[in-house]
């Protein structure tokens, strides 16, 4: 099974390398770019079609690297429509634009899908507390969509760097797949590593690296939320069931950043008696830049953080660390963050300090 999984892994990232170059040419040559200007701070005419190839790929992966097609089918196919879904609407608004709506309305489309027939439902929080399992009842599916579709718009939310959103995506997925290992759980990676294999392979065009020194592709709005999706997907179906992966609260750690930036923005934007999703550059990954930190030491540090905030909760509940007390720090901190987001000065003071 191990070896299995592994070599999904490796034909994801040698696909992802092969086909992101000819893909390129061929959006270039049909005029399918995000074009500079406005917010958006790259030079040149840049393709969002990233998401469309990491998710192709690991469609196909899915479906066809097993023994048995119907099966994956049957097995995975609310996903599958779901991340189409998805897909379908951000090409769409990558391509032409489209209005809000018809975005919100294709999140919670997927969020149905993978809640209800997909099964990926919150039952319980956990031991949040410290008085046992904290039991959602009635409310599991309303919570479960709502998750999901706030984690779709976290990580579309995140898509303001090179590397960032795919790179924050990779880490989230990567403590997953150390939580199966952890857990023995080997058969909970079939759906996660061709996922991670696809992901390494474009952040090789995306992320800033010695050999990059600036993106060639974007993931796009295609990609951003398909990517939240299956970041929902994969974090509920870990933390339930009789003998969960990983305890919720964990998630939430690993989840952090996304979660407790899009509460920030939204807090900010509502004290200013703006829309909370109006854009602007106000996110957290803005405040490094603004201090005068290179966008690609802005998005490894951001990462970097991303790993240990993962650490602290996955490790710590491991080691057996009470899970209210993980609960009390990531409140505090959400907290913390939202009041300093509404004064980003003071972000951008401490940020003065990593700067060349």
């Amino acid at each position: 099974m191990i070896f299995s999984v592994t070599i999904a892994l490796v034909l994801a990232f040698g696909a992802a390398l092969l086909v992101i170059p000819f893909a390129r040419r061929g959006a270039l040559k049909i005029g399918f770019v995000d074009q500079p200007g406005g917010r958006k701070e790259h030079e040149d005419a840049v393709p969002p079609i990233g998401g469309l190839i990491i998710f192709s790929i690991y469609i196909l992966l899915l479906l066809f690297g097993g023994d048995d097609f119907m099966a994956a089918l049957s097995q995975f196919w609310p996903l599958i429509a779901a991340l189409l879904v998805l897909l379908i609407v951000g090409a769409l608004d990558d391509y032409r634009g489209i209005p809000p709506w018809p975005k919100f309305t294709a999140q919670f489309v997927a969020a149905f899908l993978v809640v209800i027939p997909g099964g990926a439902q919150l039952h319980h929080l956990g031991d949040l507390f410290g008085f046992g399992e904290f039991e959602l009842g009635f409310m599991t599916i309303p919570f479960s969509v709502i998750a999901t579709v706030l984690l779709i718009n976290a990580i579309n939310l995140m898509d303001g760097l090179d590397g960032l959103a795919a790179g924050k995506s990779f880490v989230i997925l990567l403590w997953m797949v150390i939580a199966c290992l952890v857990a023995g759980q080997v058969g909970a990676l079939i759906p996660i590593l061709p996922l991670l294999g696809a992901l390494a392979g474009f952040l090789f065009y995306n992320m800033r690296h010695p050999l990059r020194a600036r993106a060639s592709i974007f993931l796009g709005d295609a990609g951003s939320m398909a990517l939240g999706l299956m970041v929902a997907w994969v974090s509920i179906g870990l933390a339930q069931g009789t003998h969960p992966v990983i305890v919720p609260i964990s998630v939430a750690w690993i989840l952090a950043l996304p979660i407790m930036d899009t509460c920030a923005q939204f807090y900010r934007r509502a004290r200013e008696g703006r829309h909370p999703f109006s854009p602007d550059r106000g996110h957290f990954h803005h405040h490094l830049v603004h201090a005068g930190i290179p966008v690609g030491r802005s998005t490894f540090l951001i990462l970097a953080l991303a790993f240990i905030l993962g650490g602290v909760g996955y490790v710590g509940a491991l080691v057996g660390v009470p899970q209210w007390l993980l609960t009390i720090i990531w409140i505090s901190l959400l907290f913390s963050h939202m009041a300093l987001s509404f004064k980003p000065d003071r972000y951008i003071k401490f940020f003065e300090q990593f700067e060349d």
